[in-house]
């Protein structure tokens, strides 16, 4: 006499039920976890570039607080603010840049780092790339109404050897003017306004080979608290 084969039927709170549901919770515990961890990776290289912030005539590292914000919410963590000598030449505050860079590389062992600058720290940046050859240990230069060629401004304090250099048809920046005004292989954007006021004209912050970016309306000091602007720049050098 044959037996008829009896097909078990999990109930509720069976073992069999248990250990179903225990492998459909693990499948999407795993997918979740490749959805989260898979990003982080290039997330974590992007904002671990350092960063170096460069400030103007008159300025000091006080003009990068709600720039260093931006940046700490964005994951950076490696932020540094170099300051210089703004009244003398943007020569030596270039030689003082190529030092602080090389510090920078020395204690992250990064092999690139990124240069945001603001009003004069344009011209001690572009000395520094383009006439020591600094280019080689920059990714990205973001110029924040750089007087990168000059501004007629600089009349008014012309008693300062940085404002003979930053004063159009200066010697300084007609040495600047014969090479690559965007060398080595990082990559350069600016951003500027005519609304500016101190830059004039205000579009000699642009940079040929650079993205060029003109904001619609901001002051030159503005630019220093505009988080639109800065979280761009932020995502400029994360990209």
């Amino acid at each position: 006499m044959l037996v008829g084969t009896t097909h078990l039927v999990p109930t509720e709170g069976s073992p069999m039920r248990i250990r179903q549901r225990l492998t459909a919770v693990g499948a999407a515990l795993a997918a979740a976890a490749a959805l989260v961890v898979a990003p982080s990776s290039p997330a974590n290289a992007a904002t671990s570039t350092p960063v170096i912030f460069v400030h103007g005539f008159i300025g000091n590292s006080s003009n990068w607080t709600t720039a260093l914000s931006v940046f700490r919410a964005g994951g950076f963590t490696r932020l540094y603010t170099y300051d210089y000598n703004w009244a003398g030449s943007n020569q030596i505050s270039a030689a003082g840049l190529r030092d602080k860079v090389n510090q920078v590389k020395a204690q992250t062992g990064a092999s690139k780092v990124a240069i945001v600058n603001h009003s004069m720290g344009g011209l001690v940046t572009r000395w520094y790339l383009e006439e020591m050859g600094g280019s080689a240990n920059v990714s990205h230069v973001a110029s924040i109404a750089g007087a990168n060629h000059g501004t007629t401004y600089a009349g008014a304090c012309l008693i300062n050897v940085s404002c003979i250099e930053m004063y159009p048809g200066s010697l300084f920046l007609l040495d600047l003017a014969d090479g690559d005004e965007t060398p080595g292989t990082g990559k350069y954007r600016t951003w500027y306004s005519a609304c500016d006021g101190i830059i004039i004209p205000y579009t000699s912050t642009r940079l040929d080979g650079a993205t060029n970016t003109n904001v619609a309306c901001e002051t030159h000091i503005g630019f220093l608290t505009n988080t639109s602007v800065l979280t761009q720049i932020r995502g400029f050098i994360a990209a």
